[in-house]
């Protein structure tokens, strides 16, 4: 398997932050474990480390960084030398430059996207506990997700950022999307652990975001978080319905900022040796969205 644990962080370009946390505590569900500037640092209950959301004061919304999290300093050595030879820009982001985070490895992929690798950062535990634990603890707020699940990214040159994953970093490739005649790839979906996807991209502009994925235990958790979404009037974009690719359950909606987050539950297990899905052009609607068959224009044209 892959020297990536698994997916570490997001930080998130909001521009009002009150309202922004208020959103991600309340609706979402998260919790706050501290302030630094113009960041607010977050994490779901489930979660064990001190952040999985980093929320920046910005003027423009959209995503600053995706950052995983590496077995150890001597593996993310072998990656920063990985990273170099195969072409991209690489620079070290010092010990404690965000709160409770060792050093990082930031480079920008082939779709203009910053990645951060690391290896330490502080754990200040799960809501649950490591001793005789509950399967849920008390006082859970809004969609309460487990943990953050997956991201999805818009590029161009989906071939060198897919190559970059599996040949680098050595993820595997789950699924993709590819025109009728096999030509282009329009979509790719990639996993280092033996989830359905912790990344993914789909052809667009480089350097865009396009959503965080927030993972609950099943279809009724997904159902609720529609309630929650209708209850407290935020935008809804998708309805909850099926995927096709990933076989997840979904509902998809908007932060104050027009940051699309994902409710994600589901989904099948990959391993290392999982042959790769693929899904032609002309059935893109029902790849995406299962039941209604059909693309929503906003699905593809709303990123940040």
């Amino acid at each position: 398997m892959s020297s990536i644990v698994r997916i570490g962080r997001l930080e998130l370009r909001v521009m009002d932050l009150e309202e922004s946390v208020k959103y991600y505590t309340d609706i979402i569900g998260l919790q706050e474990t501290g302030r630094d500037g113009d960041r607010v640092y977050l994490k779901a209950w489930d979660e064990y480390d001190h952040h999985s959301i980093i929320l920046q004061k910005s003027d423009s919304a959209g995503m600053d960084h995706m950052a995983f999290k590496v077995k150890d300093v001597y593996e993310l050595e072998k990656l920063e030398f990985k990273i170099e030879q195969f072409g991209c820009k690489l620079t070290r982001i010092p010990h404690n430059t965000r709160l409770a985070e060792g050093q990082a490895v930031r480079f920008t992929i082939p779709t203009g996207h910053e990645v951060e690798l690391y290896t330490e950062i502080e754990q200040v535990g799960s809501g649950t506990g490591n001793v005789n634990p509950h399967p849920w603890p008390d006082g859970l707020k809004g969609i309460a997700p487990h943990r953050l699940d997956h991201a999805l990214l818009t590029g161009d040159d989906l071939e060198s950022a897919t190559r970059f994953f599996t040949e680098v970093l050595d993820f595997h490739q789950t699924e993709k999307i590819v025109t009728v005649d096999g030509e282009v790839m329009l979509g790719s979906f990639l996993a280092a652990t033996n989830k359905a996807h912790d990344i993914a991209f789909v052809k667009g502009p480089d350097a865009k975001f396009h959503h965080a994925g927030f993972y609950v235990d099943n279809w009724y958790e997904v159902l609720k978080a529609a309630d929650i979404l209708t209850k407290n009037e935020v935008p809804v974009e998708v309805t909850p319905t099926r995927h096709g690719i990933t076989r997840g359950q979904t509902v998809y909606f908007f932060d104050p900022s027009g940051n699309r987050n994902e409710a994600f539950a589901s989904g099948y297990i990959s391993y290392s040796d999982f042959p790769t899905i693929t899904w032609t052009e002309d059935k893109i609607g029902t790849g995406i969205f299962y039941h209604r068959r059909e693309m929503l224009e906003s699905f593809s044209k709303a990123l940040t």
